[in-house]
């Protein structure tokens, strides 16, 4: 008698050594699908239905791919899904070290561009901050965006700024006009006593 119930459907029975957490179906979902010929993984195309099927794929994927496709053995089945499971675990390194080269690879954008650079001179050049901070004054990595068109461009930054008396945050909006950059506004805002110090304009002043 054949004990291969495989691709036999709901009637199939599952061998209990195979029916567990399934990771190629969990971190592959929809591609590891129609591998297995489990077409409820395009669910995940669905809106808030797919953080359900997701789990549901990694709980219950096992079980359905035994049902809905002929595997020659139980030892078939099992190195098949280690190999999707090693392939989803590869995706997801590689995901992760692709966003963290990008959010990199922005944030050196940021921090080479003209209007940090623009920035923190002008922080270096107020008396008032450097009497909040001290010298030598480091400035950390920018957050925000910048936006460039042709001759004209839009910025919008803010970034910490550290001495050896205190600390506190920059905000800076710019705009690039006829291949220009000029700080449009500016200022800082002292950690300690929350303080700001207007930079709009060369020489700044406390508001």
């Amino acid at each position: 008698m054949d004990t291969n119930t495989s691709g036999q459907g709901q009637n199939a029975t599952v061998p209990a050594e195979i029916d567990r957490w399934n990771w190629g179906a969990f971190l592959l979902n929809w591609i590891w699908g129609i591998g297995n010929n489990t077409f409820i993984a395009l669910l995940m195309f669905v809106p808030f239905a797919n953080i359900i099927v997701l789990f549901l794929l990694g709980a219950k994927g096992s079980a359905w791919a035994w049902r809905n496709k002929r595997w020659d053995s139980v030892a078939h089945f099992k190195r098949v899904q280690r190999q999707w499971a090693k392939w989803g675990v590869l995706v997801l390194v590689g995901g992760i070290v692709a966003m963290a080269a990008l959010m990199f690879t922005i944030a050196s954008a940021l921090k080479t561009s003209e209007p940090y650079k623009l920035a923190t001179s002008r922080l270096q050049g107020n008396p008032q901050v450097l009497t909040m901070v001290g010298a030598p004054m480091v400035t950390g990595a920018p957050m925000g965006k910048i936006e460039v068109s042709g001759p004209s461009g839009h910025a919008s930054l803010s970034f910490s700024v550290e001495g050896p008396k205190g600390k506190g945050e920059a905000y800076v909006e710019a705009v690039k006009d006829l291949g220009k950059w000029q700080i449009n506004r500016m200022a800082f805002e002292d950690e300690a006593t929350g303080q700001r110090v207007d930079l709009s304009a060369e020489t700044g002043r406390g508001i």
